[in-house]
């Protein structure tokens, strides 16, 4: 009996993790690319499967997570404003009651930097939230380090 009890266990289990597999609709990649001897600009592209979106950084608030850079302070370069994103798609959201801008496909966000040596790597970390027709995953977030040579 206990024998039969552990075989349906192992079977169960098995098919459950046939189901559970995790949901990764967007893929970043990065650049950089010097644009004079002392200035730079860092690309953040993100990649996001068909029916899925991903929200700009400039939401209001009670609506979804926007997505958010942030950049350590670091001796070998600076920020040169905020980072820059193209025109979003925006619509009225019912689910937020609320217009929402967002980025589907893929989208390519822009951050200058003023370099303080030869051999830079601008490094931060990106959170966004993505969603299709049907639902929300959890924020999630990611790390990058982004060589400028």
């Amino acid at each position: 009996m206990k024998k039969n009890t552990l075989l349906t266990c192992l079977v169960l289990l098995t098919g459950m993790s046939a189901f559970g597999q995790i949901l990764k609709p967007v893929t970043w990649s990065y650049a950089a690319k010097k644009t004079s001897a002392t200035e730079a600009t860092v690309f953040i592209k993100g990649t996001i499967d068909n029916g899925w979106h991903i929200y700009s950084q400039f939401l209001k608030e009670d609506g979804p997570s926007p997505t958010i850079f942030t950049f350590p302070a670091a001796k070998n370069y600076s920020l040169i404003g905020k980072t820059i994103e193209p025109k979003p798609k925006s619509v009225y959201e019912p689910n937020f009651k609320m217009q929402v801008s967002y980025f589907e496909n893929s989208v390519v966000f822009q951050q200058k930097v003023k370099l303080r040596a030869k051999s830079v790597t601008v490094k931060g970390k990106l959170e966004f939230m993505v969603c299709d027709d049907h639902q929300c995953l959890p924020p999630e977030e990611v790390e990058f380090n982004i060589p400028v040579k």
